[in-house]
């Protein structure tokens, strides 16, 4: 999520810095792609484990249908499993070694799906629900009425790492499952990536069996007309038809979660440097403290979680200002002083503020 203005800070955040909200902060992604992450990474000796279990995601946890993570939790294993691997194309491994079943219900309607290529509009439709962690869109191209589905990324200031392996695991997954559902034959006319050439080709190509282009303007997958009119070999309409009732239902409370978070995370961000009361948000949604904190579980969290992470990114934000001193910083953020505000940060990155701060103006374009 982006912060709104500080109120101690007329000025509000430096320039550049997005306005609204987005999806970094709350927990509403279905953690799919964590769970096959620890399996890829167990295969070559690495457990990611420790790690989960660090951020509150232990194996009882990571079992529960009912888990979501965050964006922040989520590209925070990812980035670490690159470094423990050392494997810059484990995207590609996590992404085929996928299956539809992994995507519940949505998987089923995808099987029972009429075309390959409606399956694959209807998985973009219900995509909030599938645990992707980039944003899809599918049209049909002006070439030859080719169907094109694009990979866009939820921040395109996001690590460049983590950026490269979301996007290979997103088209390594849709190629994967899509030979699963139609069979081992498929392969799209052409995929395209935005980050630069890596040094082992061999494995796109062996994957995708098509060319493959690197530094494109956009994350794209273009499929033949012929592949994308493709009958589903498990097509059932009622099926069909009867999941997708059960995936809108989904739908509908996956909207009611995410604006419940929302708009708590922006009355925090608001409030700061003071932190409204538990007691004082639940006056506001006009329901009891028992009930409000029964729905943050229902969403995977609790309203610290939700005020630590509302501060982290406050921080962040105030780090790139030279002109604040670390004083300012945590009175700005709602700590009590700044050795609280060093030890928040050491929790959250594991160095200082002003580390941080260093590795944080360097990374900045």
């Amino acid at each position: 999520m982006s912060l709104a203005p500080d109120p101690a800070d007329p000025a509000g955040p430096p320039a550049g810095t997005p306005a609204g909200t987005s999806r970094s902060t709350s927990a509403t992604i279905q953690p799919n792609i964590l769970r096959y992450l620890v399996v890829v990474a167990d295969e070559r000796g690495v457990d990611l484990r420790p790690l989960l279990k660090q951020l509150g995601l232990d194996e009882t946890v990571m079992r529960s249908a009912a888990l979501r993570v965050s964006y922040r939790q989520g590209s925070a294993v990812i980035r670490r499993a690159l470094e423990l691997t050392g494997d810059e194309r484990l995207g590609l491994k996590v992404g085929s070694a996928q299956h539809l079943t992994a995507w519940g219900l949505l998987g089923f309607a995808l099987m029972a799906d009429d075309t390959l290529r409606h399956a694959i509009e209807t998985g973009v439709k219900y995509q909030n629900l599938s645990g992707a962690m980039v944003v899809w869109s599918a049209a049909v191209g002006e070439e030859d009425d080719a169907f094109v589905l694009r990979a866009d990324l939820p921040d395109p200031a996001m690590d460049p790492a983590v950026a490269s392996f979301l996007s290979e695991e997103a088209f390594a997954s849709v190629v994967t499952l899509s030979r699963l559902a139609v069979g081992p034959a498929f392969a799209p006319r052409a995929v395209e990536f935005s980050f630069p050439p890596p040094r082992e080709l061999d494995l796109y190509e062996g994957l995708f069996r098509c060319p493959v282009r690197f530094g494109a303007p956009a994350n794209r997958m273009v499929v033949d007309p012929a592949w994308a009119r493709f009958r589903m070999p498990g097509r059932d309409p009622v099926s069909y038809a009867s999941t997708l009732e059960m995936l809108d239902a989904h739908m509908t409370s996956r909207r009611d979660q995410q604006d419940l978070l929302e708009v708590l995370e922006i009355s925090v961000a608001q409030g700061l440097p003071v932190v409204p009361s538990f007691g004082e948000q639940a006056r506001r949604h006009a329901t009891s403290e028992r009930t409000l904190r029964r729905r943050l579980a229902d969403c995977g969290t609790t309203y610290e979680a939700l005020v630590e992470g509302v501060r982290r990114e406050r921080v962040e934000q105030l780090l790139l200002r030279p002109e604040l001193t670390l004083r300012d910083i945590a009175r700005r953020a709602g700590f009590s002083d700044e050795r609280a505000l060093r030890r928040a940060v050491h929790r959250w990155h594991g160095a200082s503020p002003g580390r941080l701060r260093e590795r944080m103006r360097t990374a900045r374009p």
